[in-house]
């Protein structure tokens, strides 16, 4: 049960600002009347503290940018028109003006402004009160999680970003921000993360909750973008052995397989509430993601299981190409909806072909079926996204210990994943030094594609401008993404080129 996001939808009336601007933010002054009234109880703070998990739902759309700016896959749509942000964003043509782009920076902001008024009134609420409680400390474990996990988002998107981690901002300070060295940010993730492990629990009684394994793996993660490779290696042999990997690689992105034997974190996604916004449609209960995968008019009889999509994430020949025979990632990973339907002629299917740049794939992981959503169906999958999974740990693990000189180590973690994929021996990498790099490289863009990981491995393994040279990338700009049109007008320096 993803009991952690019934609290949204309230919360979204106690957090200041919520559904309006962010670092632009607009906090809503008028709201203040909660930091008197409101945390006066363990009740308030644990609401509270869901509602820090809120804006994670919103970050939806990364998973499409991490891909679709890569030759992993291509903005499809209706036309070239459709979804023009992410067309955008495909095409290297993305400005500050750019509504994805800018809705990735609020929402990170949004979740941090959350996470700095909680701990705020850690200690006294606003009343002078100090309110204690068994696991209170855990619960800001969570808190310091999350704001790790959104300053990682902006720092890895944005390189330097305004820092503040003491208070909420309010009106008067929102114009008055400056952007900190990327080294400052990330000085602070690693505190953040630091100060979790150390009071998180092993195991949440509520699925969903930032666990300790959770804040190890994100650590790691965040060693291993600043090439920190000893201690990502030591970080994330933490978490190794505490989780398994699935026989069956299909299940993981199965409704039946949330939160399961490989999830080390997950963002929650529900279809409890018919509630919907269509003018910001990555702010409903639902996973936008899972609409943008499915393929257009897509439907059949006699209990098929798919529904209907807008086949705006599409993967690409090149993609499908890198998988050898064998690999059970590839028909997952890359959905062939022809194949589907002469395998499968009981289900009487029809469907749309993609009405542009259409590749002849969809993007399997997030399917939409039938039965999964509710209300206004596009907007409200209830399918996880499933943020770190031990696979990705164990190439992690693989890559730093590589970088690091322990090949033996390296060989062993990223061959565990080889042999799910193949299910047996006969594909194991014996490869060292870089080679045995490139190796694993490659496995986590078989691994986790359509997952919104590529793009960033490219850029921080230096290897991007090479990749993607013949899709429109230029070094020293593309690396970083623009800070908003706003901030910039707010006093905020803009990156490089834009």
């Amino acid at each position: 049960m993803k009991s952690i996001k019934i609290f949204t939808i309230v919360l979204s009336c106690i957090f200041l600002g919520s559904c309006k601007k962010w670092v632009d933010y607009n906090p809503r002054e008028d709201f203040k009347i909660t930091d008197q009234e409101y945390l006066r109880s363990e009740k308030d703070y644990r609401a509270m503290a869901v509602g820090c998990y809120s804006p994670l739902t919103w970050l939806n759309q990364l998973v499409l940018i991490g891909d679709v700016i890569t030759d992993n896959s291509v903005t499809g749509g209706e036309s070239a028109s459709d979804q023009l942000a992410l067309q955008q964003i495909d095409n290297f043509t993305f400005t500050s003006v750019n509504s994805t782009i800018a809705d990735q920076w609020q929402s990170a902001y949004e979740g941090i402004n959350r996470v700095n008024y909680l701990t705020q009134y850690k200690d006294l609420n606003l009343a002078g009160e100090n309110i204690t409680f068994p696991g209170k400390d855990a619960l800001y474990g969570e808190t310091y999680f999350l704001r790790a996990y959104y300053y990682f988002t902006l720092v890895k998107m944005f390189g330097d970003v305004p820092l503040f981690v003491d208070r909420r901002l309010g009106v008067t300070e929102t114009n008055s921000l400056t952007r900190s060295p990327k080294a400052e940010v990330y000085t602070q993730i690693q505190k953040d993360l630091t100060d979790a492990i150390a009071v998180l629990p092993i195991v949440q009684t509520e699925q969903g909750r930032a666990t300790k394994s959770a804040a190890q793996a994100l650590l790691g993660k965040v060693y291993l973008y600043q090439g920190k490779n000893t201690e990502a290696a030591a970080m994330l042999e933490n978490v190794i052995n505490k989780f398994s990997l699935v026989p069956n690689f299909a299940s993981i992105f199965l409704q039946s397989g949330e939160n399961g034997p490989e999830s080390v974190f997950e963002i929650q996604y529900s279809n409890g509430q018919a509630t919907y916004d269509w003018g910001h449609p990555t702010r409903n209960q639902g996973n936008l993601v899972v609409q943008q995968s499915g393929v257009r008019g897509f439907s059949g009889i006699n209990g098929m299981p798919y529904a209907s999509g807008w086949s705006t994430n599409l993967p690409t020949s090149n993609l499908a190409g890198i998988y050898a025979a064998g690999d059970q990632r590839k028909d997952v990973t890359i959905f062939n909806v022809e194949a589907y339907k002469l395998a499968n002629p009981g289900f009487n299917i029809v469907y749309l072909v993609a009405p542009y740049r259409n590749t002849g794939f969809y993007s399997g992981k997030y399917q939409p079926r039938v039965g999964e959503s509710s209300g206004q169906i596009e907007l409200n999958y209830g399918n996880n996204f499933r943020t770190i999974r031990y696979a990705d740990v164990l190439l992690m693990a693989a890559e730093a210990y590589n970088k690091s000189g322990n090949d033996i180590k390296a060989q062993t973690y990223v061959n565990l994943v080889r042999r799910r994929a193949f299910g047996n021996t006969n594909n194991d990498i014996t490869s060292t030094g870089n080679t045995l790099g490139d190796a694993i490289f490659a496995e986590r863009r078989r691994e986790l594609a359509m997952e919104g990981e590529y793009f960033f491995d490219l850029v921080r393994t230096g290897k991007a401008a090479v990749a993607l040279a013949s899709l429109g990338f230029i070094s020293g700009k593309h690396e970083l993404f623009p800070i908003p049109l706003a901030d910039v007008n707010g006093g905020l320096t803009q990156n490089p080129g834009y």
